[in-house]
């Protein structure tokens, strides 16, 4: 073996160590990356050639985390890690989203990246280690790549921005993101915070760069140690100057006057392909299939440059506006009668119905994970179905689009739900994209915001979210910023941005860079823009909702969270549970409890008033404490010679002597009462042992004395 290892200082005295030489040797690259006791594995392999007709990169990066790591046996019937989780998927998105831009564009081999969990440290997120594994992974192969590239974690902490910190400090966060990067460019960032301006978060994303260099440079110097600075030759596409050239002559005019007509996606789709296709017949019958390849190829060419050039030299976007102009809006609320919450939102051809259903304890969110495992009451899908772009495609569940979007609006829209006080529902958004041209996960963030109002949730604040586009001359100098980016423009640009906030601040975002030597003002000037169009949507969406409903639905299920001691939880579940399920089975209510410290938190959820009274009334019964001079309606347990037992409160049994039955002396208790009597009695005294002293007569009126009769009292 020839093992080589470097290592850096992440500035604080931690430090993270990179290996290569000793697993997976046969990979084409492999490395092992360290920090504390936790441990990524990474390879990458690239097939030698690659197949006929591809003009993209066939890549995929895939991260899991084995349960050993944390020592623990996964769940369900095999026992064993199967699909990759929510979490591991939107991990390989964060480390694809970062890596992908950095290979050349005419490398179109099959490659895979796989990033293993394979030693877990509980207080060190494995996640801001996977692009620099990756990264690494690569740096040590022949595989062509203009990297290197890294992925630091950044979050403010007690007013302090940290680099990668730990699990137990990111409570305390008011902004947290991962930034990914190369020497000198940020190629992605995404994360969320609690309202912060657009200086902090450029702030932020500097920082995080600077850490990136380092670990650039890192990465630089073990290629050279392992002597992988050569990379491997490659011929992927198949090139005809001449056919560019008549593709261009015959087309670009044409594109030009189809991209300034201010058309519908579909007549302009359609426009598109007919000049296509008109220029394909000028060329006979017979091509062959480079030829055609090679035609779509350029023509596809002619569209990204006719585009751009529309807009940097015109102002001018595909369907008319100008670069600053957000696409109409209209929205609708209680669009669904039998929802809990549900809103239409539609922002030129994008739309999303939304609904938000309450649920129970009993619907939360199992999570069981390698490194993140618990209870999650908060969720958000977002389904992407053909038809929303006029394809025919089949229905195969989320794929790895739908989970990352839907991850961008659950960032943002859990920043402003109330807490667990306020809030003791399950929640489940879900976002169904009806029509799609630009941005759908903004519109899901728009449309969960007044959905969550119309359900009656108390959020802090509407969340409005925009896509910002940017298109770029590098010879020119020329740039310009786009609000509410289309489809095409989202294809054809150079960053993607996508930003959701309160009218106080940003609560969440994502960007993908497609350029190197984004200035900082460009990105300044972006979110500046992007604030505009924030508030300016917020306004539209008030105009339907301004504020969250008084009350919940009359037909939405209610839940009542009471608080007792910790001693009546037994109490309350009864002996193998009897107690709860009789209390559940009577009153239908469906009833459930935790301990947490000294209290027992216990959640009461029905869809009627009625029974959820009838479970409080029960429960509080059951734990509450005997109030000294208090009157109750107790039930006769048990008759002594003496007296009789009387439950007062479940569980909770005083005596009743003889001498308190009556004002008149009882000689004898014969016919006096008899078990299951009802009758009511006031709590005198509870002595040191906890018993209880009940009297009955003194809830009666006292008899009248005899005329004449005097006290025997002592003088």
């Amino acid at each position: 073996m020839n093992v080589i290892k470097k290592s850096f200082d992440l500035g604080d005295g931690r430090i993270i160590e990179i290996e290569t030489g000793k697993l997976a040797k046969q990979a084409d690259g492999s490395v092992v990356v360290r920090m504390g006791d936790t441990m990524l594995l990474a390879t990458v392999v690239s097939s030698v050639g690659a197949k006929s007709g591809v003009d993209f990169l066939p890549l995929s990066v895939d991260y899991q985390e084995k349960y050993a790591a944390a020592g623990r046996i996964p769940g369900g019937f095999l026992r064993r890690e199967a699909r990759l989780s929510d979490y591991e998927v939107l991990i390989s998105r964060l480390v694809d989203r970062a890596l992908r831009p950095m290979f050349p564009e005419d490398y179109h081999s099959d490659t895979q990246v796989m990033i293993t969990l394979i030693s877990s440290d509980k207080n060190i997120m494995p996640d801001s280690l996977a692009g620099l594994a990756a990264s690494a992974a690569i740096a040590v192969s022949d595989i062509p790549f203009n990297g290197p590239i890294s992925e630091v974690r950044v979050a403010k902490i007690d007013g302090q921005l940290v680099i990668n910190p730990y699990v137990s400090d990111l409570e305390r966060a008011t902004m947290e993101f991962l930034v990914a990067g190369t020497e000198n460019d940020i190629v992605m960032v995404e994360g969320e915070a609690d309202e912060i301006s657009e200086e902090e978060m450029v702030e932020a994303i500097e920082f995080a760069h600077k850490a990136i260099v380092v670990q650039v440079k890192v990465q630089k110097e073990l290629a050279e140690a392992v002597g992988k600075t050569v990379k491997r030759t490659y011929s992927h596409e198949d090139s005809n100057p001449e056919l560019k050239e008549q593709v261009y002559a015959a087309t670009y005019d044409k594109v030009y006057a189809v991209a300034k007509s201010q058309t519908s996606k579909s007549e302009r789709g359609d426009q598109f392909g007919a000049i296509l296709m008109d220029f394909i017949a000028t060329l006979g019958e017979d091509i062959d299939d480079v030829t055609g390849f090679l035609s779509k190829k350029y023509f596809h060419d002619v569209q990204y440059d006719a585009i751009r050039n529309l807009v940097l030299d015109e102002g001018m976007r595909l369907d008319g506006r100008d670069v600053r102009t957000v696409r109409p809006i209209w929205s609708e609320v209680s669009y669904l009668p039998s929802a809990h919450g549900s809103a239409v939102f539609t922002r030129g051809e994008t739309q999303s119905l939304t609904t938000v259903t309450l649920g129970s304890k009993d619907d939360e969110q199992m999570i069981d994970g390698a490194f993140i495992n618990g209870y999650n009451k908060f969720l958000l899908h977002y389904n992407f179905p053909g038809f929303s772009t006029g394809e025919v495609r089949p229905n195969r569940g989320a794929g790895r689009r739908e989970i990352g979007h839907g991850n961008l609006a659950m960032r943002s829209l859990r920043k402003v739900l109330p807490g667990l006080e306020e809030n003791p529902y399950t929640i489940r958004i879900v976002s169904d994209i009806l029509e799609s041209n630009g941005s759908s996960s903004m519109a899901t963030v728009c449309a969960g915001t007044l959905a969550l109002m119309d359900a009656g949730i108390k959020i802090k604040a509407p969340v409005s979210g925009i896509a910002m586009g940017l298109i770029t001359d590098e010879k020119t100098g020329k740039y310009a910023i786009l609000t509410d980016i289309l489809g095409d423009e989202d294809h054809l640009g150079d960053m993607d941005f996508k930003v959701t906030g309160t009218e106080k601040g940003i609560v969440a975002c994502q960007m993908d860079l497609k350029i190197n030597g984004l200035k900082w003002e460009v990105l300044t000037a972006a979110l500046k823009q992007a604030n505009e169009a924030r508030l300016h949507i917020l306004n539209e969406m008030k105009k339907t909702i301004a504020a969250p409903r008084e009350d919940y639905k009359d037909h939405a299920p209610r839940i009542v969270s009471l608080s007792i001691d910790k001693e009546f939880i037994g109490a309350v579940i009864g002996p193998g549970g009897k107690i709860i399920q009789e209390m559940q089975r009577e009153t239908g209510a469906s009833i459930s409890i935790e301990e947490v410290g000294n209290k027992g938190i216990v959640e009461i959820f029905a869809d009627n008033k009625a029974a959820i009274d009838a479970a409080v009334k029960r429960i509080n019964a059951i734990a509450a404490k005997p109030d000294i001079g208090a009157t109750y309606d107790g039930k006769v347990k048990s008759i002594m010679p003496f007296g009789a037992f009387v439950e007062i409160m479940p569980g909770k049994d005083g005596l009743l002597h003889i001498s308190e039955i009556a004002w008149e002396r009882l000689e004898t208790m014969d016919g006096v009462l008899k078990e299951g009597d009802k009758i009511q009695v006031k709590l005198l005294d509870i002595d040191k042992q906890g018993k209880m002293k009940l009297s009955r007569k003194a809830l009666l009126p006292r008899p009248a004395k005899p005329e004449g009769a005097q006290d025997n009292k002592p003088a």
